[in-house]
């Protein structure tokens, strides 16, 4: 695993949702804030988005964002002035076809028509890696020439699959929607990351050959018995070099960033299997399940089994009111 494949496991909860959205004419629908990060894909036409707090952003045609903290906001098919926002459809009553649906705007003749692809990833923000902390609370991702290919590639593949078959839905989607979701995250970041203009302490982290050298290490087998001799020998350093880069670059010394990582993976391993706790000790590399105890107990403020069991009651209800 890497830096940021782990950061992404590590806080995900479930799988992704998403609804396709097409509307026309005169629009305004409203978004709530939500523990997680939402997402929004335009595949034909162009809108606004009016994020809380913030200034409103013009979407085109294969433009991404990434809403990665759960920004509340409004969709419209303009920038709506705050008496129109006030009176905006919650989104809830399109997504959620159990309820009475209001009326969708009719389609014009003046090729205003909008579909986008919306959706949302459950994330567990309580233990964030910190490359998704200092996420900016929107990250948009225009369809310029050139730019992010990846990304483009992923929204093209989503825009063919949920534009549906026959019967409204291709064979195999209900397993190529949530993998392709899955991608779009990751492509999602990485574009943010080659910015380079973002701001953040990580995209310099990760470029750094020295840090990114000793991170890939510890993510790679955070069980192994790191030492910060062994860590500047993988990255081909003295051990000053490397406490110095890599805590001027990631907030934190070696030891201590391994520390928390590993009791970070400790505690998705016992929010997503059924592993006990010996079996999540040794793969976190501790000696047994005391020593973990007392580190986790130490970190979280509880127990590996609190912990573990109020998780579970919290995944329930979430599954419950996620839709």
């Amino acid at each position: 695993m890497d830096v940021v494949s782990d950061a992404i496991s590590a806080v995900r909860v479930g799988r992704p949702s998403s609804d396709r959205v097409r509307v026309g004419g005169d629009w305004c629908a409203r978004l709530d804030p939500y523990d997680g990060a939402g997402f929004h894909v335009v595949l034909k036409g162009s809108c606004w988005l009016l994020p809380d707090g913030g200034d409103p952003v013009a979407l085109g045609a294969g433009d991404a964002v990434l809403l990665p903290h759960g920004t509340g906001h409004v969709i419209a098919d303009s920038p709506a002035d705050a008496a129109t926002v006030a009176r905006a459809v919650p989104f809830a009553r399109w997504a959620d076809r159990t309820l009475p649906q209001p009326p969708l705007p009719a389609f014009d003749a003046r090729g205003r028509e909008v579909e986008m692809l919306c959706g949302k990833y459950r994330l567990d923000h309580s233990r964030a890696h910190p490359l998704l902390a200092e996420l900016p609370p929107l990250v948009h991702l225009p369809n310029r020439g050139g730019l992010h290919p990846e990304l483009r590639a992923a929204v093209d593949l989503l825009g063919g699959e949920v534009s549906g078959g026959p019967g409204g839905r291709l064979p195999g989607s209900a397993v190529a929607l949530p993998s392709l979701l899955d991608l779009l995250l990751v492509y999602m970041i990485r574009s943010w990351l080659a910015l380079g203009s973002s701001g953040g302490a990580w995209p310099g982290a990760l470029g750094d050959p020295v840090t990114a050298a000793a991170l890939r290490a510890m993510h790679a087998d955070p069980a192994a018995p790191w030492t910060n001799e062994l860590l500047a020998a993988e990255a081909g350093v003295s051990r000053p070099t490397l406490a110095r880069r890599f805590t001027a670059l990631t907030g934190r010394p070696p030891m201590a960033y391994l520390t928390w990582w590993r009791l970070t993976r400790a505690a998705a391993l016992l929010r997503d299997t059924p592993d006990p706790l010996a079996a999540v000790a040794r793969r976190v590399g501790y000696s047994s399940p005391y020593a973990l105890s007392h580190a986790f107990r130490r970190e979280f403020g509880t127990t590996p089994g609190r912990y573990r069991s109020d998780q579970g009651d919290r995944a329930g209800q979430g599954t419950a009111t996620s839709r």
